[in-house]
């Protein structure tokens, strides 16, 4: 049980690691590009780059998991391990697959990783959006 937990422990560590190393990525093309829009449409240009970088950043995530399930074949095939991980990450939580009985454990844990990356690419969203309302407030005329 003790190797369960310091492999689920790793795992998530991993998982940290690549959104911290994403998110240092994403924050320093922000820093880089010193105008900040203020119209919509490189607004919403913005935060779809954003967004993308986002959305890849969290599928090299839910692939690190599903590496793992296959490397321990506690899925049958690809398909279902990149599924799997892919709907627990997500929080989806079909239950149409499980884990065998020794790494059911993995579930909620990669579910709880999950959120808390997500919370994180929300927290990065929202220190965008602040940036964009200070430029914006910052160029109208008083």
């Amino acid at each position: 049980m003790l190797s369960i937990i310091l492999i689920a422990c790793a795992l998530v560590a991993i998982t940290v690691a690549v959104h911290a190393a994403g998110f240092g990525f994403v924050l320093q093309s922000l820093l880089k590009s010193h105008a900040t829009p203020t119209h919509f449409w490189p607004i919403a240009w913005l935060l779809i780059r954003v967004t993308w970088c986002l959305l890849l950043i969290h599928a090299i995530e839910i692939t690190v998991w599903a590496l793992f399930y296959l490397w321990w074949k506690c899925l049958p095939d690809t398909e279902s391990a990149f599924y799997f991980s892919g709907v627990t990450y997500a929080t989806i939580g079909y239950g149409d697959l499980v884990l065998p009985k020794p790494w059911r454990m993995f579930g909620p844990v990669e579910g709880l990783t999950g959120i808390l990356m997500c919370g994180l690419s929300a927290g990065l969203f929202f220190a965008v959006v602040t940036r964009i309302y200070v430029a914006r407030s910052e160029t109208k005329p008083k």
